[in-house]
């Protein structure tokens, strides 16, 4: 780490051990209310799922006091973003008649092309897109200076200090098209929380419960998104609905879904590098066993889902992309998506795809090597045995 990024470190970590962290219900809901000046969540069916999210968080004793911390703002910023969506929704109840239609949504792993791709298909303005400012505060407060933006910019230039190397791997940027797991975070559900802890209990809790009522919170922001500025038609995507095809399907039943499929070895070996990396920030040890056991079970979980449901889908709406293929050809690639979303491929949206293939180059902030035996005791050999249900069934690349 860079001096100057470790003496940041040093005063983050500082300040938050000055600071005790209460992660119950009352403090998280009454600090929500007070930074808005709102009281009214809506349906409180949600407070199961927060109490769950809450009680994980206490039992991982390997959260340092900064982890500690940012679980707790994470909590409070959906709360609150929670009372600002319910309240502009009271204020306009016509919201709820708006259409979403025919989104255009991305699923696959995480670290299968989903975020770049996402992000090339939002160059064609037909689209609304979720960018990483408005994704962390949908709904801006009343009567106040938006600065959304603003804060975003200041967030990702601390992420960029305290993990210089995070970019290499997953570059998140405020204008970037994020993933709508942050508005399920509203209806405090998603898997999200397994990326900033060790969540044993909500994980188990997650995976035991029918997810489409929150699926349909995620429709209900995303009205409230279209109303705020549109148009209606989206492009969408998360790591998440790889396992969630049915409430995905309930939610957006004329959605096209856009599956990428990459070498699962090469999934984990980027996700546990990843998370291990952010660790060192936000746990009391980096433990890469640890890391990689949770992580090669999850992936697992994932793959298993989603092989099981892969035929509730109307064949005609979705569509398969090798991650070496889009690599090869993403403009084609492209084009086939466009063919089963029925969205016209013409030349002002096709010279905006590809001044974006031209602008954003693979690895351009330079490539990273795993090595998933040498550093997390995992053989891909017997991973790759493992997970042999899924290389019959897709014909992905093994990526060595």
């Amino acid at each position: 780490m860079p001096a100057t990024s470790f003496r940041r470190y040093e005063r983050t970590v500082t300040n938050a051990n000055t600071r005790p962290v209460d992660l119950s219900r009352q403090t998280v809901l009454e600090s929500a209310r007070q930074r808005t000046g709102l009281s009214d969540f809506g349906a409180m069916d949600f407070l199961e799922r927060l109490d769950v999210m809450l009680e994980s968080a206490r039992e991982d004793t390997g959260l340092n006091a900064l982890g500690r911390k940012l679980f707790q703002d994470d909590m409070v910023r959906y709360a609150s973003n929670r009372l600002r969506v319910e309240d502009l929704i009271r204020r306009h109840p016509e919201i709820l008649a708006i259409e979403i239609e025919r989104p255009i949504v991305i699923i696959g792993l995480p670290r299968t092309g989903t975020t770049h791709l996402v992000n090339l298909i939002a160059a064609d303005p037909r689209l609304r897109s979720l960018p990483y400012w408005e994704s962390l505060t949908p709904v801006p407060t009343a009567g106040e200076p938006d600065r959304r933006l603003e804060q975003a910019e200041a967030g990702c230039a601390l992420l960029d200090e305290l993990l210089p190397m995070q970019k290499n791997v997953h570059e998140v940027r405020p204008r970037h098209v994020h993933e709508e797991i942050e508005l399920q975070g509203i209806d405090f559900s998603s898997y999200y929380i397994e990326w900033i802890s060790r969540p044993l209990r909500w994980r188990n809790y997650y995976l035991a419960h029918d997810q489409t009522s929150s699926y349909l919170y995620i429709k209900r922001v995303l009205q409230v998104l279209t109303w705020l500025r549109g148009p209606r038609r989206w492009v969408l995507k998360s790591p998440q609905h790889f396992e969630q095809l049915g409430p995905l399907t309930t939610a957006f039943p004329d959605a096209t879904t856009v599956v990428t499929h990459r070498d699962p070895v090469a999934v984990i070996a980027s996700c546990v590098t990843l998370s291990a990396y952010i660790d060192r920030l936000r746990r009391t040890r980096v433990e890469p066993l640890e890391v990689a056991e949770y992580w090669v079970d999850r992936i697992e979980r994932m793959l298993r889902a989603y092989v099981l449901h892969r035929n509730t889908r109307p064949h005609r709406r979705s569509v398969d992309v090798l991650f070496q293929d889009f690599l090869h050809d993403q403009l084609g690639t492209v084009s086939r998506i466009y063919k089963a979303a029925e969205l016209p491929l013409d030349a002002p949206a096709k010279a905006r795809l590809e001044d974006y293939i031209a602008s954003h180059k693979r690895d351009r902030h330079g490539p990273l090597k795993y090595d998933l035996e040498y550093d997390f005791g995992v053989r891909p050999a017997e991973l790759r045995e493992r997970f042999d249900f899924y290389y019959r069934r897709f014909p992905v690349a093994v990526e060595k």
